[in-house]
């Protein structure tokens, strides 16, 4: 199962259109209801969800994303895109994020008879994770805009080297566009110069940052419990003899476990807005993307049933952002555990261990059992 999902070479910029179908024939094989959720303005990307038992309370969301990040320019020892095993790592672009978990899953659920169920197994297979959680945020607005709830029990089986993680900041792109005046650069004081503009954007926003890194929030297990910013992009003017009159910068920020990002926007364009820009010029603010946050209560039912797997019976926190955030807004509780390492993801040579592979299906599998059989 691996060596063909591993086979499909689903970079974000590419359509997912033939491993959704994979994996939907082999879920319908195993008597799951499939249902494709196309996203209307990207053709090429669709969300997978698969039902199974009946329609009653409880029952369980298994979630993993089906893209990966691109290789270009990386040093792979072998075809990422073919599954290479040495000395019993599987190596491959996304053998650890995280096609070997939907490998895993499918595996798991061969065995279960689709007689056992008595509350529902939801799998949720989206696009488009790797560069913002896209896909899931389209999959929950559907969802929320058909009444429909998920259940409360969700695990996403990112790499987490079987660490159980209820928590993860967001990330959240702002971009401000700044519009002035060309004018030859003989005559400066013709134009409106938007480098100018941006720069004192710059110094607004780092003084932000600065007041924001001092604003410490307590929320235990977090190692940094501030909201980190990120001035990311600038680019503006065409020719050195040119008074710049365009300028875009984006910046990226991280809204902690729980915390929205609507004050931290709203907080600079404030400060964007009372600045003196040169005369002639002007910003505009946009919200360019938003990956909500999670946190995930202590002590839910599914953290109970993963304590004896972990290799680590305390809860975390995970550095990197996953589509728990978006499932949350739909009634789920996810917490992010899976076999494999995020410190080998994204890198060349991505592997995951086979022993963990292996020992993943297992766990899946009685974890499916304890929730919906």
């Amino acid at each position: 199962d691996l060596a063909e999902l591993i086979a499909f070479p689903t970079v974000s910029s590419r359509p997912v259109t033939a491993i959704a179908a994979w994996m939907s024939e082999r879920c319908e094989a195993l008597g799951f209801r499939i249902e494709r959720f196309d996203d209307p303005e990207d053709a090429g990307k669709t969300n997978i969800v698969a039902t199974i038992g009946p329609d009653r309370p409880g029952g369980l969301v298994l979630s993993g994303h089906m893209d990966v990040v691109p290789v270009a320019g990386q040093p792979w020892s072998s075809d990422p895109f073919v599954l290479a095993e040495r000395d019993g790592r599987l190596y491959g672009r996304g053998t650890a994020d995280m096609k070997g978990f939907l490998a895993a899953t499918v595996r798991a659920l061969s065995g279960i008879d689709r007689g056992d169920y008595q509350r529902p197994l939801v799998l949720v297979w989206t696009h488009d994770e790797e560069i913002g959680c896209h896909g899931s945020a389209h999959l929950a607005q559907t969802l929320l805009d058909d009444n429909r709830v998920l259940p409360q029990a969700c695990l996403i089986g990112e790499p987490t080297d079987f660490r159980i993680l209820r928590m993860h900041a967001g990330h959240v792109g702002v971009e401000v566009t700044l519009s002035g005046q060309a004018a030859h650069s003989a005559f400066p004081e013709l134009g409106a110069n938007t480098i100018e503009a941006a720069a004192m954007v710059v110094e607004t926003v780092r003084s932000l940052a600065a007041t924001l890194r001092a604003e410490r929030h307590e929320v235990e297990g977090l190692d940094r419990p501030w909201v980190p910013v990120n001035i990311a992009r600038i680019e503006g003017g065409s020719a050195l003899n040119i008074v710049p009159d365009h300028c875009v910068v984006q910046i990226g920020f991280r809204p902690l476990p729980g915390m929205g990002h609507e004050p931290i926007v709203e907080r600079m364009v404030d400060a964007i807005e009372r600045l003196s820009l040169p005369a002639g010029t002007r910003g505009a603010v946009n919200v360019l993307r938003v990956t909500p946050s999670l946190l995930t209560p202590e002590g839910t039912d599914l953290e109970s049933l993963l304590r004896p797997h972990a290799d680590d019976p305390r809860t975390g926190s995970a550095a990197f952002a996953t589509d728990g955030g978006n499932l949350a807004r739909v009634g789920s509780l996810p917490l992010v555990f899976g076999p494999g390492s995020i410190e080998v993801a994204h890198q060349a040579d991505e592997y995951i261990d086979g022993v963990a592979l292996h020992r993943s299906v297992g766990v899946i599998a009685e974890i499916v059992r304890a929730r919906c059989c």
